[in-house]
């Protein structure tokens, strides 16, 4: 289905996994709209079709979910951009793939690494890098050059929209032994401990976006672009 011309996949977060990850192919890639990224597509159709340009396109909000329920097209749920990326971390320490994460401040990357290691048995977290870099000069290069040294199968950008989708597919051939690239956003902040994500309470009844809003008021400024792709679409 499409919401503003923008293709979200109908699949559960285990279909995504296990999309992604079978069989040797190289260069999947994997974004996570949610409805301030619709929004801004509703704005930018040249954003819309970056996005589509993606493997595998995932709804990760409520708002995605009532607005494909307004159009008739129900999705089966919401996939979590950081529950997609905890499962690919479980099936790639069960199958013995690499990791690297690249994205967040200074040492958030590293610190994700520590505490995901200590949780996730067998766990191979190859390589780390800061997001705070010119990711189109000689330091991009280097960066590549780092990540293709690193040999992941599995890679988590996680720069924020839309920087890290159009870093993904800019680079993603420079990488070759990258099977699944996937645009995270905050997901390091959570996972270094940096940020605490919504109680289990608040997810199951969709009301993550709310938590987040009381931790970060900066993002209220995104309520109004959620209120119109959940319930005006036009």
């Amino acid at each position: 289905m499409r919401i503003y011309n923008v293709r979200i996949d109908a699949v559960t977060a285990q279909e995504a996994v296990e999309r992604l990850i079978e069989g040797e192919a190289r260069g999947r890639t994997v974004f996570t709209p949610n409805a301030v990224m619709l929004d801004a597509c509703r704005r930018d159709g040249r954003l819309a079709k970056m996005l589509n340009r993606s493997s595998l396109s995932v709804a990760d909000g409520s708002g995605v979910l009532l607005a494909a329920r307004r159009q008739g097209e129900p999705l089966p749920c919401r996939v979590a951009g950081i529950e997609l990326g905890e499962r690919m971390m479980r099936e790639a320490a069960e199958r013995g793939l690499r990791v690297f994460l690249l994205g967040g401040r200074e040492g958030v990357a590293e610190a994700a690494r520590d505490r995901l290691c200590g949780e996730i048995e067998n766990l191979l977290i190859c390589g780390t890098y800061h997001g705070y870099f010119d990711k189109t000069g000689k330091e991009n290069e280097h960066v590549c050059k780092l990540i293709r040294a690193s040999a992941p199968d599995i890679l988590f950008v996680c720069f924020g929209f839309p920087v890290q989708e159009e870093w993904i597919l800019r680079n993603i051939k420079k990488l070759p032994s990258v099977r699944v690239a996937a645009a995270l956003g905050g997901s390091l902040d959570v996972w270094s401990g940096k940020l605490r994500r919504a109680p289990r309470v608040a997810r199951a009844i969709h009301l993550e976006w709310a938590w987040r809003m009381l931790c970060e008021p900066k993002r209220i400024k995104n309520l109004p672009a959620l209120i119109r792709v959940a319930f005006l679409q036009k």
